[in-house]
């Protein structure tokens, strides 16, 4: 009797239900409820966890951001997961036949379809460069570690000698005084290091322009196409073969994670990386862009509103104990971004002790920290093709979880749209079909003009957006459904009510976290009257900022020319620098489902991103 009820509990039934392989024959159950954490684990534990929430923390104050962060985590973050998950649970449909409560609100089942669509798209690019850096390590000497390769220009310096570093090398000779003066006068100039240049002018090899596509990058193509099969390969059977292969996805990563962190923190200089991370600047707190960051990473590391919540839970057995669910994986993510930092910053600490920079010149985030600045970092430590691969096949594995679940809820959605007897029996045809039509949508990504493009989408595809979808979704369900209905609802799936914080957070607390009415309802920077001369009073202080922007294109550029007034016109030389500086100052920050969202503007020509 207690095995029987102990396999009841491991498939998510509740004390004293029958066992049963599945309750929807028709459309399947996950295997053990075991399966369905490990899944969500990994969807919610993705890229950002590694690379945005250690940026924001040491940008953000240190120690004194895990108060805002955790307090969104309470108020904004775990309400919003139950939410998602009882709400496919009690369906058992995906991200669009869950609108059955309110057709008319169908449409945000669609929104979520797209946003997966638009970040399966370019996050599955991601991975496949991650992938390529994984075989790459397969090498005796890392290939970004010197700079004497055909790709290297003479501004390349590394800091392990060879190639353009050779001048630094010969000065190892002359008196401390000098060396001190040159490196002061070094570390104020620009520097090019290898694994920088091995990024963008070799993988890459980034054009100068969005609209100049060039030729496809051959590698980086072969690697997309190997990093779309692998994900067919695993969701070949739905959730019966990704819910095998998340025992493997899910918790390897912390596997190299410890392995990484013990390394990291037996370096020299990891001390200073750890403090700089964590050392509290409680002055920031009071600072209203530091809620606002801990409040978007929340949201958005999570994984609400992406539809994929919904999916993974709409194959739950209608008994789970989803609010249980809710409240492990979230902790389970939130824990996982900060021994992330860890991780990063003793890494990062040791880098910052090599070159005899602050640890605030080596810190990055987005790709700049997984493909520039780590990797950097990972020629510094013996055997270093070891670590390489670590590394690079924690990203692979990070990226993976998130994109199963991106690739199900839009094989889910169809079928479950569809709804034919035929479909469902072929739904490894719709999961090919899909899988095919994103590798070649992402094809113009493995261009030279690719990487633009990709941050065209990730700074459009999935940013206020999510953010719009979310506060319907809770207006719909508590307002127009009815709260008391839904309450009830609840409380026939689980056996018990929802608990009365949840109930006053879905109603009024996180829709208003996450609609930031604070900012919707300020009048924009521009408001006020139109013509210079009528802008006086309190309109004043704005005149002078505004009066470029206001005027006609060729007002402004006249405009422009007369306050330069006696300046000198820069060399043509200086401006060729300048733009060519401004072409490489290329901001990487990737979304995923995990948190990414964009903070830094991307400043190449035409200024699209503006």
């Amino acid at each position: 009797m207690e095995e029987k009820q102990f396999a009841g509990i491991l498939n998510g039934a509740v004390p004293g239900e029958p066992v049963k392989k599945d309750e929807n024959s028709r459309r399947g159950n996950w295997g053990n409820q075991i399966e369905f954490v490990l899944t969500s684990v990994g969807y919610a534990v993705g890229l950002g966890n590694v690379w945005r929430f250690p940026y924001l923390c040491y940008r953000n104050g240190g120690g004194a951001f895990m108060l805002p962060y955790f307090i969104m985590l309470v108020f904004c973050g775990i309400p919003l997961f139950f939410l998602e998950l009882s709400f496919g649970q009690f369906a058992s449909l995906g991200c669009l036949g869950v609108w059955k409560i309110s057709p008319m609100f169908k449409g945000v089942g669609y929104g979520m379809m797209v946003v997966s669509t638009y970040i399966g798209i370019y996050y599955n690019v991601v991975i496949c460069i991650a992938f390529y850096y994984f075989f790459m390590s397969m090498t005796n000497v890392l290939p970004w570690t010197y700079c004497n390769n055909p790709w290297n220009t003479p501004d390349c310096s590394g800091v392990l000698g060879g190639g353009s570093n050779r001048f630094n090398v010969s000065l190892a000779n002359t008196t401390t005084s000098l060396v001190a003066g040159v490196s002061e006068v070094v570390n104020r100039t620009k520097r090019t290091s290898p694994s920088e240049e091995y990024w963008k002018h070799y993988v890459l090899n980034i054009s100068d322009d969005i609209g100049n596509f060039g030729e496809v990058r051959l590698p980086i193509l072969g690697c997309l196409a190997v990093s779309w099969f692998v994900v067919f390969l695993c969701l070949i059977r739905g959730v019966k073969s990704s819910g095998k292969v998340v025992y493997f996805t899910a918790t390897f990563p912390y596997v190299v994670l410890t392995i990484l962190f013990i390394r990291g923190i037996t370096l020299e200089g990891a001390v200073n990386g750890i403090k700089y991370y964590l050392t509290p600047q409680w002055h920031k707190v009071l600072d209203a862009k530091v809620w606002g960051d801990a409040a978007s990473q929340i949201f958005y590391s999570l994984g609400c509103a992406w539809g994929g919540l919904i999916t993974m839970a709409s194959y739950n057995k209608f008994h789970n104990n989803c609010f249980r669910d809710s409240i492990i994986i979230s902790i389970t993510n939130c824990a996982t971004s900060v021994y992330a930092g860890f991780v990063i910053f003793s890494i990062l600490g040791f880098m910052a002790h090599n070159l005899n920079v602050p640890v605030s010149e080596v810190a990055d985030h987005g790709p700049g920290l997984a493909f520039v600045a780590y990797p950097e970092a990972l020629t510094l430590l013996p055997i270093s093709p070891l670590w390489s691969l670590l590394f690079f096949f924690m990203l692979i594995l990070l990226g993976l979880g998130t994109q199963f679940c991106l690739l199900e809820t839009l094989v889910t959605a169809v079928v479950d749209e569809i709804g034919t007897d035929w479909i469902i029996r072929n739904k490894t045809v719709v999961t090919l079909s899909v899988a095919i039509i994103g590798f070649l949508l992402g094809v113009p990504l493995t261009t030279r003009a690719g990487i633009y493009w990709l941050l065209l989408m990730d700074n459009y595809a999935a940013s206020f957006s999510l953010v719009v979808i979310s506060c319907i979704m809770c207006i719909c369900v508590m307002y127009v459904y009815g709260h008391k209905k839904y309450f009830k609802d609840v409380e026939m799936m689980l056996g018990f009510p929802p608990p009365l914080f949840f109930k006053v957070c879905w109603r009024f607390i996180s829709p208003v976290i996450i609609s930031r009415l604070k900012f919707a309802c300020q009048p924009h920077p521009s408001w006020g009257p139109a013509l210079q001369e009528h802008r006086i009073g309190r309109y004043a202080s704005l005149a002078s900022e505004d009066t470029v922007e206001s005027r006609p294109l060729r007002e402004k550029q006249e405009l422009k020319e007369e306050q330069k007034g006696e300046l000198k016109e820069e060399p043509k030389e200086e401006e060729e620098e300048e733009d060519k500086e401004r072409r490489d100052e290329i901001s990487l920050t990737i979304q995923g489902s995990n948190g990414s969202t964009n903070t830094k503007k991307t400043p190449i020509p035409g200024e699209w991103g503006a």
